[in-house]
């Protein structure tokens, strides 16, 4: 099991290098324009239609009766501190990614936040950090590679992994590698990414039921939502605002245009 598991971690780390090579092809050429100049950042909508209800399948007969039951038997409070180990377990993706960026002062404040919610927050279990001012940031390589000027490309929705974009997916190997777990040795491994799946489903049950509820085509709602939310994050919470005129076509002089003051 151990050899397994190594053999699987040093996989991950000679894929790297070709999943960010592939990024940038498919960043480049993986969206469409219409004829009217509109772009598409959903041009595998079929397949990806297939994916995501493959998917919600999955997630309706397995995961969310097990998050339930995981909710239904852990008390808040400790739902709330399995939270907090696992999000600081993942933090040095977020510290990695603001200096890539190069965002100094936002790195150095997330190396600190780490360093304190490690030690004094007790392996990161609760969270000191936040009350001394330092606050939590949302940075990963998908957001490094938009300021290094690669495009989103298409949105795709990948079997067993969910909703992505071409550009967000090296992301997965960032956050790999950066995260502790990964060199745990031993069958500690196993049950702790189990848990950390677990707690991380059962935190968005409320989410998805507001979905089903919400939405009648649930594949573009949740489309729409997660591209508007990376979208979100790239302009750090600043995204330009929509250029009305262009959106509609208007031009200067068109008496068909209507003023509302």
């Amino acid at each position: 099991m151990k050899t397994t598991l190594a053999g699987a971690r040093a996989g991950w780390l000679r894929c790297m290098p070709a999943m960010l090579i592939a990024t940038v092809l498919l960043s480049g050429c993986a969206t469409t324009k219409s004829p009217d100049g509109t772009v598409n950042n959903d041009p595998y909508e079929k397949t990806n239609r297939q994916v995501y209800n493959f998917n919600d399948s999955l997630d309706r007969n397995f995961m969310r009766p097990v998050a339930r039951g995981y909710r239904h038997i852990t008390p808040e409070p400790v739902r709330d501190v399995i939270t907090n180990f696992f999000d600081n377990l993942r933090y040095l993706n977020v510290v990695l990614n603001s200096f890539l960026q190069g965002k100094l002062n936002i790195g150095f404040s997330d190396l600190l936040r780490f360093i304190i919610n490690t030690t004094v927050g007790i392996g990161g279990l609760f969270d000191v950090a936040t009350p001394m001012g330092l606050p939590v940031h949302e940075e990963d390589f998908g957001q490094t590679l938009a300021v290094w000027g690669v495009d989103q490309g298409a949105y795709l929705n990948i079997p067993l992994m969910g909703l992505n974009t071409a550009r967000n997916v090296p992301n997965y190997g960032s956050s790999y590698v950066t995260n502790p777990i990964t060199y745990i040795g031993g069958l500690s491994f196993l049950p702790l990414t189990v848990l950390s799946l677990i707690n991380s489903r059962a935190n968005l049950l409320d989410e998805s039921e507001f979905v089903d509820e919400a939405s009648i085509d649930p594949y573009t709602f949740t489309r729409e939502a997660f591209l508007q939310r990376r979208k979100f994050l790239v302009h750090d919470g600043n995204p330009p605002s929509e250029d009305y005129d262009e959106l509609f076509d208007v031009e200067a002089g068109d008496e068909s245009v209507l003023i509302i003051e």
